[in-house]
Order: C-alpha cells, then structure tokens, then sequence
C-alpha cells in the first residue's frame, strides 16, 4: 500500500476548529494544510459580514484555550465581541503560532475521495489543483452551508438580493434604502436594531417567532479583566464540565417547581443580567421539567412585551406552541426596541400572509406588495451536515456523505463517519449543541491523539466501525426523546435539520450534556479508541 502524500493531513476550513487543528497536528509532528475558499481566515466571522455581527457567547471563553500566554496576552474590548474584533483575535493567534504556512486562502474544495488501492484521499479544488494525504478533515463548521428559500421569482429582483451569511464584500450601502429581511432568527435578531438607524425602512418577514434573551452588552474594564485571567485555568475546567460547554455556576441546586412564585420571581429578576446564564444559573429544571420550562417561558415573554409599544406586533413576536429552547434562542441588542421604529414593520408569513414570490421591485404576499431597494435573505444554515454534504466527499464504498445521510445523519460522536477511513469531523452531526471553541478543542485533541496512536504504532488506516456508529446514534436518539427537544417539525428548527425543504427532520445534537461527551472522547483516547479498527 503506498502512501505517498502531498501532505499528512489536509483540513478544510479556516476558522477556530481549523486553526485549533493547526496547533495540535504540528504538536504531534504531522504536516498539515488548511484550505479555505475565503480571502481571509475566521471562517463563520470570515463570511457573516452582516452589520451587528457578534458572539452570543461571552467573549473572554469563546476561544482557544491551548495557549495560556495568548489568553493572558489578549483583550476583549467587551463583553460579546463583534465580527471585527474576533476576526483579530484569530489573527492574533495565527501570529502568535506562525501558522500562515499551512494556511491557504481562496481555494475552494469541490471533491475528496478515498483512493481504496493506496489508502489515501484525493483532493481536488475548483482550479483543478490536485492534492494527496493521508489524513481529510472537515473543519467546516455546523453553520456555515447558508440555506437559500425556493421563493418563485427570486431571480427577478433587480436590487442586491443575498443571503446574510454573504454579504456583500464591498461595503452595502443601506442608507435611505427599502430593505426587506426574509427570516427572523439570530441573524435578524443582531442586524435589525442596526440596519433600522439609517434605512429608510426595515420589513421583517417572519414564520416562526424566537425566545430572545438579553445580552446586555458592557465594556471589558480592567479590574474585570484582571479577575478573569487571574482564574482562567477555573474558567476553562468549567467551560469542560458544563452541560453547554459554558462558564456558568451551575448547577444550582434549586427547582423551579418547587419555589414559591414570589421566590422564583425574586430569582428570575435577579439573574436577568444578560446571556445564557438566566437559563442555567436560576434553576436547573428549566430544560428538562415542561412545568418548570414554562415558568421560564413565561417570564420571557413577559419581558418582551414590556419593551413592544404595539399589542399586536408584541404577540406577533411571541413564540406559541414549543417549549423554550427548543429553538436556539439568540441573544438581544436592541431587537425588541426596533419594532416600536415608525420604519421598522413585522409580517406573519406562516399564518397570515405567506410570501408568494419575489418580483422585480421586492416581495409579493397572498395579501400585499412590498417595494424593496435590497433583500437580505436571513434563512438559516443546514447545521452539522451542510458544509459536509455540499460537495462530494466519497469514502471506502464510493458513496458520498450526502446520499449516506439521506434519511439519517448517523456519526460517531460527531468526529467520524463509517465507510470514511482517514476522515474527521469537527463537531459534526450528533455532537452536542455548546460554547463552539470548546467542543472544537476536545474534538481536536480526540482527532490529534487518534492520528498520534496511527504515527506511533505504524497504522496505515483508521476505518470507524458501523456498529459503534449504529450504538452512538440510538444513544444520541435515546437521549432526545428525554428531553423537551422532542418537537418534529412543528417549529422547523434548524437543531433538528427541520428548516431543510424535502428532508425529514432528524436528531442531529446529543443532548446529554457537552460535559458528559467530552468525557466520552477521553473515555476513547484512554480506552484505545474502540470506535475503530486500526490497521
């Protein structure tokens, strides 16, 4: 079997999984290359250019963890950094740990496969340039294949039509302009407050309304610096045993059913600080009791209505009919504050007038016309399998991922696939939903000690076995139907791949806490990884 490669190992993506994998592969002596068909690297932060762009995670650990002289080196100037300032954060580290050498921009992957004769991948890019290695991994990102909407007529707009993960490189100039946004998610969530300042006005079409948290947004202060990097090595082992990957205090030890309503009031109005952390650090029956769910739902909505002038957008905006979190909830700058804007509007597409087609001058719904100078189609990714699906990537068989994942998109632990031999996945389908940069790190550590263990031991191939994929899926199904996730379709929940037209919904998180999972991966390293056979 000959092995002769271009590289040992060929990555794509150049976001934080693609520089994490940088770092750990070059630590364990293996040339590595990460190609990415971006000008620049950041991945998620390189293409979501939309004005608001930020982290819904706290910016002090979202991010790598492998360097603590880098931790200590760099500032967040705020609580959740913008696209702008994470962006110089990786390049930052890209500098720090000379890692432009095995970075190469504007080149575009359109076809892996698995060459059975010599045990290797063939790798080909758009400008027909050729590529051999022993080892394919996907840092792609589980958002980051933008979902465009079959809407008749879309190619009939004569104004800027794009999706909002692809923005226009040259700045869009907004100023005065009709603008329409087709979708309502986290997206929309971080660009209406901003776009409404200047527009001439903002139409938001939604179909299904979102619990939104506060953010709450603050400046980085010295003092607030200095107590986090003097306790980072604390902040990093909670991130690694939280059930969401997050440095949050919790567990707390409370129920909310069993607190009397003027206590869990107290509580509720106590924790509203901003982020995640209202959902964690006020009782830990939110996610898992519906009782206790709706408590929290209740109060949500509460708190928004107290901030929407309007009655009747407020119940527009007002999520029915699935518990809190079941969607992703995104985070609030201002959102709710935007609707009360003389140009700023609100349309219910999924029960009053559903969108019929896109004309030359904007959108056309069952009962109104709408003239638009830009439309930002704001529609959502096909999470954890799109980037993986969106060109062939053919294993052992010849089969791609994308006809194997047809019905179900079966992993194990969502860093290898069965029938892929020499293949990885950065959080892929049926890894858990958390804080990213820290599932990335853990499944770049498990990838790294895998390949080490092939180096040291002489192995040429690492085949996944389909019967631990086949175990790992039915755990990964077992522990949904426990949880309040259980929804179908009924809310099209990108978490479930239901916002993907002519594909059936399926379970692509384990939700049995991003704590417990990181404990898998080392349960494999230390085991041997019994998930494969070596040889």
């Amino acid at each position: 079997m000959s092995l002769k490669v271009d590289c040992d190992a060929i990555v794509v993506g150049a976001g934080f999984a693609g520089l994490a994998l940088i770092h750990h592969l070059k630590k364990i002596g293996i040339s590595v290359k990460v190609f990415d068909r971006a000008n620049d690297i950041g991945g998620t932060w390189a293409w979501n250019r939309y004005p608001g762009a930020a982290t819904d995670s706290e910016g002090y650990y979202y991010c790598l963890s492998f360097s603590k002289e880098i931790m200590q080196e760099w500032t967040w100037s705020q609580r959740y950094p913008g696209r702008e300032e994470t962006q110089r954060y990786l390049h930052f580290v890209a500098d720090k740990c000379d890692m432009w050498p095995n970075i190469e921009l504007n080149t575009e992957i359109i076809s892996a496969e698995f060459q059975n004769d010599k045990g290797v991948w063939l790798v080909k890019t758009s400008d027909s340039e050729e590529y051999t290695c022993k080892y394919f991994i996907s840092a792609m990102g589980m958002i980051s294949q933008p979902v465009i909407p079959n809407i008749k007529g879309r190619e009939k707009f004569t104004g800027p039509c794009f999706h909002s993960s692809r923005w226009p490189q040259e700045d869009l100039d907004y100023e005065g302009k009709r603008v329409g946004i087709i979708g309502c998610g986290a997206s929309t969530v971080q660009m209406l407050p901003i776009m409404a300042e200047s527009a001439k006005s903002v139409t938001v079409f939604q179909r299904t309304p979102n619990f939104v948290l506060p953010a709450m947004q603050k400046p980085m202060t010295p003092d607030w610096e200095k107590e986090i990097k003097d306790n980072y090595d604390e902040i990093i082992e909670k991130c690694r045993n939280h059930v969401f990957g997050m440095a949050f205090d919790s567990p707390v030890g409370r129920n909310a059913v069993d607190t009397s309503p003027e206590e869990r009031e107290r509580i509720f109005e106590e924790k509203w600080q901003g982020s995640f952390r209202w959902v964690f650090e006020t009782f830990d029956d939110l996610l898992a009791d519906p009782e206790a769910n709706k408590m929290a739902a209740d109060f949500v909505i509460k708190k928004m209505k107290e901030r929407v002038n309007d009655p009747r957008i407020a119940d527009l905006l007002t999520p029915k009919g699935y518990p809190l979190f079941a969607k992703r909830p995104p985070l609030d700058h201002g959102f709710y504050e935007a609707f009360n804007r003389d140009n700023v509007h609100l349309v219910d597409i999924k029960d009053n007038e559903p969108i019929s087609e896109i004309t030359e001058n904007g959108v056309q719904t069952t009962q109104n016309t709408f003239d638009f100078d830009i439309i930002i189609l704001a529609t959502g990714f096909q999470a954890y399998t799109g980037a993986l699906e969106a060109f062939d990537i053919r294993g052992k068989s010849g089969t791609t991922i994308k006809d194997k994942w047809e019905v179900e998109s079966k992993s194990i632990m969502g860093v290898c696939i069965s029938d892929f031999p020499n293949l990885f996945t950065i959080t892929g389908p049926q890894a858990p939903f958390a804080n990213l940069p820290t599932s990335i790190e853990q499944n770049a550590l498990w990838i790294s000690d895998c390949i080490k263990k092939m180096e040291d031991e002489g192995y040429s191939l690492c085949e996944p076995l389909i019967d631990a994929e086949e175990e790992w899926s039915a755990h990964v199904s077992e522990i949904h139907k426990q949880t309040l996730m259980d929804v179908g379709d009924q809310v099209h929940s990108w978490m479930m791949g239901a916002n993907i037209e002519n594909k059936n919904s399926r379970v692509l998180i384990y939700f049995g806490g991003a704590g417990v999972y990181y404990d898998r991966l080392r349960e494999s390293v230390n085991n041997g990884f019994p998930e494969v056979s070596f040889r």
